[in-house]
């Protein structure tokens, strides 16, 4: 297996296959993230927003690079900015600006999918905003995420609607790509191709807050969306691959890049550090770095070869 990465990350990703993470971790939550600068992007009813900023080694203002925002998953529950720390870690050392997102969830602060997709899209706002004061090309923003944050960071991408009040929409939410990590892009019936029974239609307007449809980015795909990849795991159980499928169907009928990975025997969070000895984090890593440097975000980085 070969690895990009820049010559500062080359010693942990080496350290990836040796040390493996229990699979029991959890993401730790209030985050602790070491290295990263801390920002509040948003404050809404009495709750401070943060994000979490890491950047390559020896980045100046004065020279804007890309950028990736990552949505940490849990179901719009619960969750930490903590689960992309690695893939952060990565980039960064690539030379991209890493960003780690916390955002409202219904255990925390009782919220709705509705209001996650809100937050989300403050986030980015907040990033292009201020990219001149962070060094970050407003042009070259990847919104990325896992399982529900995969829902946010294709939510940004494809929904008009829930914006915030205090939003500031002369900077628009819209990311220039997409890195998914088993998202939730079906949350109404496809006709024909999937159909929910009234049970799990009820229990998904209860989560959302809203019809479910109006939050489903397959059900609001159009021509002009920013080039997406896709990483799936073909025995997830809690996001079926059929859902991924049919989004890159339909992508790619409008005309919009979208590339599916699938991974055989894998289940949901398969991509996560520390499972099984991180072979699916650092192939579906080295698969996001090739992409990056097909849309000129990353030059072509040095190949590691790693012995399984």
């Amino acid at each position: 297996m070969k690895i990009h990465a820049h010559p500062a990350f080359l010693p942990a990703c080496i350290t990836l296959l040796i040390a493996c993470i229990p699979l029991g971790a959890q993401p730790s939550y209030p985050p602790e993230i070491e290295d990263a600068a801390m920002e509040v992007y948003k404050s809404v009813d009495g709750v401070d927003l943060q994000l979490w900023i890491k950047n390559p080694p020896g980045h100046k203002p004065d020279k804007p690079v890309p950028a990736i925002v990552f949505f940490f998953g849990g179901g719009w529950r619960s969750g930490s900015p903590t689960q992309f720390v690695e893939q952060a870690d990565w980039l960064a050392g690539r030379g991209m600006v890493a960003v780690l997102v916390d955002y409202r969830v219904s255990s925390r602060h009782g919220v709705p999918a509705r209001d996650c997709v809100s937050d989300a899209k403050s986030a980015i706002r907040y990033v292009r905003k201020h990219a001149g004061r962070l060094g970050i090309d407003p042009d070259r923003i990847v919104a990325g995420g896992g399982s529900a944050g995969g829902h946010l960071a294709a939510a940004v991408a494809t929904l008009a609607d829930f914006d915030a009040p205090s939003d500031d929409l002369s900077f628009s939410a819209v990311p220039n790509a997409l890195a998914l990590f088993n998202p939730a892009v079906v949350l109404a019936p496809i006709e024909g191709s999937m159909e929910l029974d009234a049970e799990r239609i009820t229990e998904l307007e209860q989560r959302m807050g809203v019809d479910p449809q109006a939050v489903s980015p397959y059900h609001h795909v159009r021509r002009g969306l920013p080039p997406t990849i896709i990483f799936h795991g073909k025995n997830d159980t809690t996001v079926p691959f059929l859902t991924v499928s049919l989004f890159q169907e339909k992508m790619a009928a409008n005309g919009n890049r979208c590339e599916l990975t699938a991974y055989e025997g894998a289940g949901h969070g398969f991509f996560n550090f520390g499972r099984e000895n991180n072979i699916h984090f650092i192939d579906s890593m080295n698969r996001l770095d090739a992409f990056l440097v097909s849309l000129k975000y990353l030059v072509p980085g040095p190949e590691v070869e790693v012995v399984k």
